[in-house]
């Protein structure tokens, strides 16, 4: 992974988290955006933490030049602050982030994001996720004229929309696991999204999903 953040204490710490996991290594540091882009693209990553505000470039521009809408080839980023502010997670989901985490999350909740983002899927700090999903919830439905998915990719993104995993959804469903990823591809592809915060935030905008 790729640590991007303005603050040196706190690269140490995610190194600190790094050593003591199997499997996880660092690429490179940058201490601010503007360091962060190039090595990003050229050293190419599995995942990059990155820092919302740091100088010369913040983390959502990063963010939305590393992973956002055009970007041929994009990285997985997973956004890390201590701003736990309601247009810095709409932002950073917009530009592209597959994951958003408060720092006091916790080392094992930051592990967890980035293989989760190495895995293809997203994770939202649990601190965030309730209101995130209230606010979608509560948004003026986006009006669309046809829906793409079938009824099981709309069971799916539905149970996506409500934070279950792919297993869970694979017991709620009695499917098996490669028929809930390849359901999970082609919903993505319908609906040109590419992940599954993507996904929940769609079936939020349409009222494919409510709150209860």
């Amino acid at each position: 992974m790729l640590i991007a953040d303005g603050q040196a204490m706190v690269r140490t710490g995610f190194r600190l988290i790094r050593d003591s996991q199997p499997g996880i290594e660092v690429a490179g540091e940058a201490a601010d955006g503007s360091e962060c882009v190039e090595p990003a693209r050229r050293l190419r990553p599995e995942v990059c933490l990155v820092d919302i505000r740091m100088p010369n470039l913040d983390g959502l521009e990063v963010t939305r030049l590393l992973a956002g809408p055009g970007v041929v080839d994009p990285l997985r980023v997973v956004v890390v602050t201590t701003f736990d502010q309601d247009d810095y997670v709409d932002t950073a989901i917009r530009n592209g982030a597959c994951g958003f985490l408060l720092k006091d999350a916790g080392p094992e909740l930051l592990v967890e994001a980035v293989r989760s983002a190495v895995r293809g899927g997203a994770m939202v700090s649990p601190a965030v996720t309730v209101r995130l999903l209230r606010q979608w919830a509560s948004r003026p439905r986006r009006v669309t004229r046809t829906n793409p998915l079938t009824g099981r990719e709309l069971d799916i993104a539905r149970l996506v929309a409500v934070g279950r995993t792919n297993q869970e959804i694979c017991a709620e469903l009695h499917l098996s696991l490669s028929t809930v990823k390849t359901h999970l591809s082609n919903i993505q592809t319908k609906l040109t999204v590419r992940n599954r915060v993507e996904i929940a935030a769609w079936a939020w905008d349409t009222g494919a999903v409510r709150a209860r």
